[in-house]
């Protein structure tokens, strides 16, 4: 399986007209772009269906196994997410590689949230004392 990476913010809002998928988006401040993309309705339907979706994950309260994601403050890392239920803890580093570390308990992430220097808790408690994976995010959108 290939992941995108996705942020779809800047999108205000769509329609679709005559076989072509329309798009209103904020590029920020007082500007805004009319994009015209021949796609079929279904292209359309899809990214409805999507902002309900998103819009009910908003809505929920996070359950105790969703993924915590939490930024970081630090030259190593711009943000880390942590999945209680399969104790994996993803990390993004500044330099866009994303690393999955297999088997973290929950109080060693809470201890790394904690931590001053969230670098130094990292090369101290886990390079080499963890499993990991690469993953590679699918830009090809």
């Amino acid at each position: 399986m290939k992941l995108s990476k996705l942020n779809l913010s800047n999108v205000v809002a769509i329609a679709h007209t005559q076989g072509n998928l329309q798009l209103l988006l904020d590029l920020g401040g007082k500007e805004l772009e009319f994009l015209e993309i021949s796609l079929p309705v279904e292209a359309f339907e899809g990214l409805q269906y999507l902002n309900e979706i998103v819009a009910q994950a908003k809505a929920k309260p996070p359950s105790p196994d969703t993924v915590t994601m939490f930024p970081v403050k630090s030259p190593m890392a711009n943000a880390v997410e942590y999945e209680g239920s399969n104790k994996i803890l993803q990390v993004e580093f500044h330099n866009q590689a994303v690393y999955q570390y297999t088997g973290v308990d929950k109080n060693t992430c809470q201890d790394l949230h904690k931590a001053g220097s969230a670098g130094r808790f990292f090369n101290e408690k886990f390079r080499g004392k963890y499993q990991y994976d690469r993953i590679d995010f699918d830009h090809d959108c």
